[in-house]
């Protein structure tokens, strides 16, 4: 007996769902597949769950998992050059990562045909990387001088981790201020220059500790802060600091505090307090020196002292989740 055929609709018949990849339409309208019923009622209920699910690591696998999250939680400005895996598209000199664009834009091709990636976006779906990688994808294809608008990614299109080169290094630039935004902003004036200046002027001043991935100084009104991304498990590390916060050296010299930590896209991220004139390179010392001490207790596997206990209680009572 012949199998009855389902009616086509006019994008199944064009062949767009012919791979399984159903465009998104309305959430009344009959789903491209050709099943006859509603698409919210058929695959954009899939396709819904799919983009709203929130992926807890979503930088996970990339080169510098930490100064991702780092950047886009703690730092004001920074840049970074990012190498896609199949290279540059005729056309554009460049992609680089940046923390935040003007006007808060997702992403701009500029007139010289170079692209700038904004991180520190809100996203439409509970996937940052598939988010990020969607923009990507239509800035490399957008006409030089125009800037690339938010929207929802399709649930099956690429994530950073598919377009990205994993054998690059990630670098991270930190500037004092957002003058990476114009090609010429020593000669910037008007709104332009204006702009800038309040921009520039909301911006704490940020530092890279270097051989310490993931890991900044900032400076702040009353005290200065160092926050320290990193990605060992959240139960070993919480042992670790726990033990040092016993043992009276989990501090970075004298005026210093850990004070607890917080989470950020599935990473824990310490934070000390330092005195107001600790500056970024007096920490840089101190902070290297810590992370030997805490290579040596994450590798311990005794059980914790009823002492050791209540530190992880107290630094477990002051965590808290950004992400």
């Amino acid at each position: 007996m012949a199998k009855k055929r389902r009616p086509q609709t006019q994008a199944a018949a064009h062949g767009t769902a012919a791979d399984g990849n159903y465009p998104v339409v309305g959430a009344r309208e009959p789903c491209p597949c050709g099943s006859g019923r509603r698409y919210k009622a058929c695959h954009g209920r899939n396709a819904s769950h799919a983009v709203t699910e929130l992926v807890q690591r979503p930088f996970e696998g990339l080169p510098g998992e930490c100064d991702w999250v780092a950047l886009r939680e703690l730092v004001p400005a920074a840049t970074v050059e990012l190498t896609l895996k199949d290279g540059l598209p005729e056309g554009v000199p460049s992609v680089t990562l940046a923390t935040v664009l003007p006007m808060a834009w997702p992403a701009l091709r500029r007139d010289n045909g170079t692209v700038l990636l904004g991180l520190q976006n809100d996203t439409a779906s509970g996937d940052i990387s598939r988010d990020l990688a969607d923009t990507l994808q239509r800035a490399l294809a957008a006409e030089p001088g125009t800037p690339v608008t938010s929207r929802r990614p399709s649930a099956d299109g690429p994530r950073l981790q598919d377009l990205l080169d994993p054998g690059a290094a990630f670098e991270p630039t930190v500037h004092s201020g957002f003058e990476f935004w114009v090609e010429d902003a020593e000669n910037a004036t008007g709104d332009v220059a204006a702009s800038l200046e309040r921009a520039n002027a909301a911006a704490i001043p940020t530092a890279r500790i270097a051989g310490l991935e993931g890991a900044y100084w900032c400076e702040a009104p009353e005290k200065n802060h160092l926050r320290w991304v990193t990605s060992y498990p959240e139960e070993q590390l919480l042992d670790a600091l726990a033990r040092l916060h016993a043992a009276g050296t989990a501090s970075l010299g004298e005026g210093t505090r850990l004070v607890g930590s917080f989470r950020a896209h599935g990473l824990v991220v310490p934070v000390w307090d330092l005195p107001s004139a600790m500056t970024a390179e007096e920490v840089a010392g101190p902070a290297a020196a810590f992370a030997e001490r805490l290579t040596k207790a994450l590798a311990s596997d005794a059980p914790l002292t009823p002492e050791e206990r209540r530190s992880r209680g107290g630094l477990t009572n002051r965590q808290v989740t950004l992400s």
